[in-house]
């Protein structure tokens, strides 16, 4: 396959591309390497993606229409897949206009450039975050996300809509993901793991919200992309609905959870990273910030009747996994 991506300098872009070079596919990158983290660990995640013959990187933002639509036309993608985002629910408190303008512009964009060249199939990166103050759990594709806490989560839902209305204006077969807090090797430093190994190393004082109770339901990348190439050749089809789907009644369009459906308490987490570091964590017990919701809990029957499988890496290890990436990398300094 000829496969376009977004946000192959991200943590989920860049493993995704691997997986797809490593499979013997043409992999066109797209990513604006911007310094909302260290752009030093964008560029060797592009570094070791740019030793595949078969793998091209653009940079360039996704508000620059007229880059990234010809970027699109001159990949011939049979496959779009939209990861690129400004991520993070804190940071959408501080800086909005990074949102509106990555999020909503930049997902405009794009899909404007799939209808000039359309692909069969688009895919596109949502969140967990969607579901909001949704009580229910587990969270079912099927369930309201009307009420989403933080102005990322609002981005999120609203490409969403935006992807289905051009899946129905112009027959796009399209998936959205809604990932659920995904870890692992190469992530972002500004993730909850990334921050508490830092500050372990250092002898330093992490800082707890919630007072530790929240639970997240935690997805190891390896599982995550598994379950993302399982979907690429799923393309939704009108009229063809499997067990609970949520295909749409007017549209070539589903969204598919993407989690293990086994929540963990966040002390639970804390103290997995202590075994394997070896030694324990100060804590700053705080409140919930704004925008967290309380617990995440991804029901996953749909993402097992499409791709036969569901994430499964125990928690230990792939914290495990992380740390011998981590501890290397950064020499254990910390973060730069």
């Amino acid at each position: 396959m000829k496969v376009f991506i977004t946000g192959t300098a991200g943590f989920i872009g860049f493993h995704l591309a691997r997986h797809l070079l490593d499979a013997g596919h043409d992999v066109t990158g797209y990513d604006g390497v911007t310094d909302y983290y260290d752009p030093a660990l964008k560029r060797a995640r592009l570094e070791i993606l740019a030793r595949s013959a078969k793998f091209r990187q653009v940079e360039g933002m996704l508000e620059n229409a007229a880059l990234l639509s010809q970027s699109i036309a001159d990949a011939r993608a049979d496959i779009i897949v939209h990861l690129a985002a400004q991520a993070g629910v804190r940071y959408s408190i501080e800086a909005p206009q990074s949102y509106i303008q990555s999020n909503l512009v930049g997902t405009a964009n794009l899909l404007e450039a799939a209808r000039a060249t359309p692909p069969r199939h688009l895919i596109f990166a949502s969140t967990s975050s969607v579901y909001g103050g949704n009580i229910k759990l587990p969270f079912a594709e099927t369930d309201r996300a009307d009420g989403p806490v933080s102005l990322y989560a609002a981005t999120k839902k609203s490409g969403e809509a935006m992807v289905h209305s051009y899946s129905h204006l112009f027959g796009i077969p399209a998936t959205c993901l809604r990932f659920f807090t995904v870890y692992g090797p190469w992530g972002r430093p500004d993730m909850a793991l990334f921050k508490f190994a830092s500050a372990m190393f250092e002898g330093r004082a992490i800082d707890v919200y919630g007072q530790g109770k929240m639970r997240r339901d935690f997805t190891y990348v390896d599982d995550l992309i598994n379950a993302i190439a399982g979907l690429i050749p799923v393309v939704p089809e009108m009229g063809q609905p499997v067990a609970h789907d949520s295909l749409s009644p007017v549209a070539p369009f589903r969204v598919v959870n993407i989690g293990g459906g086994h929540p963990t308490v966040l002390m639970d987490f804390i103290r997995a990273v202590e075994d394997t570091i070896g030694r324990p964590a100060q804590m700053n017990m705080l409140p919930m910030q704004q925008g967290d919701v309380f617990a995440t809990d991804a029901d996953t029957k749909l993402l097992e009747t499409l791709v036969g499988r569901l994430p499964a890496t125990p928690l230990a290890t792939g914290v495990r996994h992380f740390i011998d990436w981590f501890g290397p990398y950064y020499r254990y300094t910390g973060i730069r």
